[in-house]
């Protein structure tokens, strides 16, 4: 390719986003924001995207068959899974004018993932015993209405993905193919050139299941999730998940105080609370009022510094989904304004959770469930009944231990490339899917699923693979493997001696992006290079002779070799 001719440049003094990938993905000409969280691709940037995508492709012709399912669907499917009034980052499409609206005002779904669509599709063609199990899959484009849009490719409206969907008539062949598909993952990873720093990563199973899902995470210094990792076992856990036990405090208190009510109007977190109680914040206590799918109130209460899990919360509640009460709800069940939430005189109604923070504290504060008040020198056994339980039901933080091994995590910053869950029957029972066994009768049907977010991978190596200069692409997904570099292009000599070795590479099947500008100076020249990022640069000049400079875009060094010894080295 001619850099010449090549459509969307690299912008050396381009905007500067609040994410590397961003920034470098349209400052090296990969990528043009249309607007927040939706970009065009540009000829750079299709080429790697259609590289990550062909690796994943190759693969997933191994354990599936690959298929296009459509970008709208019926809200109907939607309605019959029950997923269309509490999917919250779910889209549609409307007529845009009146005029489109004359012709027809009905309104889809713009799916998010395609459940809804590959399970009825499922049941047209495959019933009997003799045909499971079978998996489809599909690489295409996804919509989500997701209310913050950054990180440049890490988090978009619109984003490119693989989807699988696995059929089976047992579970133990679905957990068989689940496993097997832990290794096709990790090969995939592996050639896209982030495979020695992936790990797989227990992750909610969501609400109908008790089983963790997996998800395969990327070490990241800027990764937008958390890993905790125990070593004793080489566990990783998604902070959503990850077991807790909080190390104890260290407390000068030796016996109880009397209790009291401090007035404290309008002081927002636990942080400036201790400060003004003149306490430390492990002394504090935060206290959510929760409603549950089945009409229940719930108060979840954690130590101070922490936030409650709200995962763990619906697991240990036995709910479907809980969601945070009303300001009115609120004061029915406290009687008091939001704020001022505690676990001191609760209405009866409320059922109290207590996190395992809470053990082993003297003297701690409370909301009053009085508008404006806070309580201290509260104590169990005294003040509130003492538990007959403590749960872990907070979001895991770094310090705490692995309560099963008793030992500190190790934690990680992380991106999630692609993750791996268990349906079950969920899907198959919402559309009556089953299949015919050899003994005439209908039985059920057990799913999986299996993503990976094409074009987030994108974003994740770029994020990952990068220096002030710009990105260093791994040799597999860059977009070219030589960028050929001619100076001094005026010189008639010159410029054959570099279109010479620019065929000659071509004719070797060499993808090489030859920068051919004959009025551009040596110094923009390489300042694009470094920010393209491709993995091998040749330069052809006067300085160079008869000879060729070879430097790779990962290395500092240069050295002068003959046109000979370059397919060797590439």
């Amino acid at each position: 390719m001619l850099y010449s001719k090549l459509f969307g440049k690299a912008k050396k003094a381009g905007k500067v986003y609040n994410s590397v990938n961003a920034t470098l993905l349209q400052k090296g000409g990969f990528i043009d924001q249309v607007m927040a969280g939706t970009y065009t691709y540009l000829t750079l940037g299709t080429k790697v995207l259609n590289k990550i995508e062909n690796i994943v492709r190759e693969e997933m012709d191994n354990i599936g068959c690959e298929v296009i399912m459509p970008s709208l669907t019926p809200f109907e499917n939607w309605n019959t899974t029950g997923r269309l009034e509490t999917v919250d980052i779910l889209m549609k499409t409307t007529p845009a004018n009146v005029f489109a609206k004359a012709k027809n005002d009905t309104e889809y779904v713009l799916n998010p993932t395609h459940e809804e669509v590959v399970t009825p599709l499922a049941q047209k063609f495959v019933t009997s015993y003799k045909d499971f199990p079978f998996a489809l899959y599909q690489i295409q484009t996804k919509f989500r209405n997701e209310p913050r849009v950054k990180s440049g490719l890490l988090r978009g409206r619109e984003f490119r993905m693989k989807d699988l969907y696995s059929f089976h008539t047992s579970v133990e062949d679905l957990k068989s193919y689940y496993e097997e598909s832990k290794k096709v993952y990790l090969k995939i990873f592996e050639r896209l050139g982030i495979g020695a720093d992936t790990v797989i990563a227990l992750a909610s199973g969501g609400s109908f299941t008790s089983d963790y899902s997996h998800e395969f995470q990327t070490i990241c210094e800027t990764g937008e999730d958390t890993l905790f990792l125990d070593k004793s076992t080489n566990t990783y856990f998604n902070k959503e998940v990850a077991p807790s036990k909080a190390p104890k405090i260290k407390d000068n208190d030796l016996k109880m105080k009397d209790r009291e009510d401090v007035e404290g109007k309008g002081i927002v977190g636990v942080t400036e609370l201790a400060e003004f109680l003149k306490i430390p914040v492990e002394k504090t206590t935060k206290t959510l009022i929760y409603e549950t799918d089945d009409g229940r109130i719930i108060a979840a209460a954690v130590r101070g510094g922490y936030d409650v899990n709200e995962d763990k919360l619906r697991k240990v509640v036995g709910c479907k989904a809980i969601k945070l009460a009303t300001p009115e709800m609120v004061e029915k069940a406290t009687g008091a304004k939001v704020g001022y939430a505690g676990i001191l005189n609760l209405k009866k109604e409320v059922e109290v959770y207590y996190d395992e923070s809470l053990e082993d504290r003297l003297n701690f504060e409370t909301g009053a469930n009085k508008t404006n008040f806070h309580s201290i020198n509260v104590n169990f056994g005294r003040d509130i009944p003492m538990p007959n339980k403590f749960y872990d039901i907070k979001v895991a933080k770094k310090g705490d231990l692995n309560p099963e091994t008793g030992l500190e995590y190790e934690v990680f910053k992380a991106s999630e490339v692609g993750n791996i869950f268990p349906l079950y029957t969920k899907f198959a029972e919402a559309f009556g899917y089953k299949f015919v066994d050899r003994d005439g009768q209908e039985k059920p049907i057990y799913m999986g699923c299996y993503g990976i977010g094409t074009s987030r991978i994108m974003g994740i190596i770029v994020e990952k693979y990068h220096d002030d200069r710009g990105i260093i692409w791994p040799k597999e997904v860059a977009p070219y493997q030589v960028h050929l570099i001619g100076l001094d292009l005026k010189d008639e000599s010159i410029r054959q001696k570099a279109h010479d070795l620019y065929e000659t590479l071509m004719k070797r099947k060499i993808e090489v992006l030859f920068d051919d500008r004959e009025d551009a100076s040596a110094g923009e020249k390489f300042g694009d290079c470094d920010i393209i990022g491709i993995p091998v640069r040749l330069v052809i000049s006067k300085r160079t002779g008869d000879k060729i400079e070879y430097k790779k875009r990962s290395s500092a060094d240069t050295k002068l070799i003959s046109a000979d010894e370059i397919p060797n080295l590439l």
